[in-house]
Order: structure tokens, then C-alpha cells, then sequence
């Protein structure tokens, strides 16, 4: 599940989250782990456009909360990546700047949550772009790790010893 702010311009116009400039690189990002967007959940903080394309409200963002807690709820992820410094605040509040813990992977109960940088600021600020495409070849290691299917289970003492016994024979 992936977690972006709020619409902009051309998300409202067409009723899909990440259609812009900002989906379209987020598009590449995940191709580059080998993933499209319909293997991931796309999904904002706030589910309409703030006027002028301005930062969310915290009132706003509390009023869209029991829909992204819905979302959350019926999509059942294990993992969320978390674009933009309003996601981080609204689904890990207290975790500090987002250029501080970018990257990183944070388990919170069955669900492990990776927080980036948001594909817009990295339009607004080319340094960012390397910072996303590292941080997403960590997120495939992530998505490895945890969507792994579990190894197959040891077997018991007693089929063990059933077949020492048939290799003797």
C-alpha cells in the first residue's frame, strides 16, 4: 500500500491518485523493484484537494482519517510506504523529520511501514530523485524479506527416523 498526501490538480480532475508528473516518476520508482501500480494500493491522506494545492491542515487531515483507517482496514497490507512528510506525520506521528528516517523500515504490529521522500519534493528538488531510487532498492529488500513465503517446516523425529530407516534398507 503506498500513501501519498493529498490530491493535486490533475488527481482531483481525474478522481485517481499519482496521474501527474509525481505519478508518473513514482511509476518508474516502482518499476525499478519490479512492481506496477497494480500490484500496490494507491491511496492519500486527504481525500480531496487543498485549495490552491496547499499543504494539509491538520484539521483536514483528522477530518479524511477514518477513511484512510477503512482503507487500511479492508486493504490488510504488510507493507505501507509512506510518501511525504503530512503521510508520515498522520500514520507515525512523533517520528520526526522525514529527512531524518527516509528509508528506514518501522514494524508496527503486523504491519511494516517505510517512510519517503514524496515524488513531488523530488520534482521540486533534483537531489531528492537519488535519495527515492536508493530508498526504493531498500524497499525491494524489504518486500523480499517480509512477503518471503516461509520456509518448509522441519520434519518431525519421527519421519526422520522412518527414513534413515528406509535409506538402510
Amino acid at each position: 500500500m503506498i500513501v501519498g498526501e493529498a490530491p493535486g490538480f490533475n488527481e482531483d480532475r481525474q478522481g485517481e491518485p499519482f496521474v501527474g508528473a509525481a505519478g508518473k516518476l513514482l511509476d518508474t520508482l516502482l518499476a525499478r523493484i519490479g512492481l506496477s501500480r497494480s500490484d500496490v494500493y494507491i491511496t492519500n491522506v486527504l481525500k480531496c484537494r487543498p485549495p490552491q494545492n496547499r499543504d494539509p491542515m491538520p484539521n483536514e487531515a483528522e477530518a479524511c482519517s477514518p477513511y484512510l483507517a477503512r482503507q487500511l482496514t479492508l486493504v490488510r497490507p504488510k507493507v505501507v510506504l509512506i510518501l511525504g512528510r503530512h503521510a508520515l506525520e498522520r500514520l507515525m506521528p512523533g517520528q520526526g523529520s522525514i529527512s531524518r528516517i527516509h528509508g528506514s523500515m518501522v514494524k508496527r504490529g503486523d504491519i511494516a511501514y517505510v517512510p519517503l521522500f514524496h515524488p513531488a519534493a523530488a520534482l521540486h528538488n533534483g537531489a531528492l530523485v537519488a535519495d527515492l531510487e536508493h530508498d526504493f532498492d531498500r524497499v525491494k529488500i524489504y518486500l523480499d524479506k517480509l512477503l518471503a513465503p516461509p520456509p518448509p517446516p522441519e520434519p518431525s523425529p519421527v519421519v526422520r527416523q522412518e527414513s534413515e530407516q528406509l535409506r538402510l534398507l
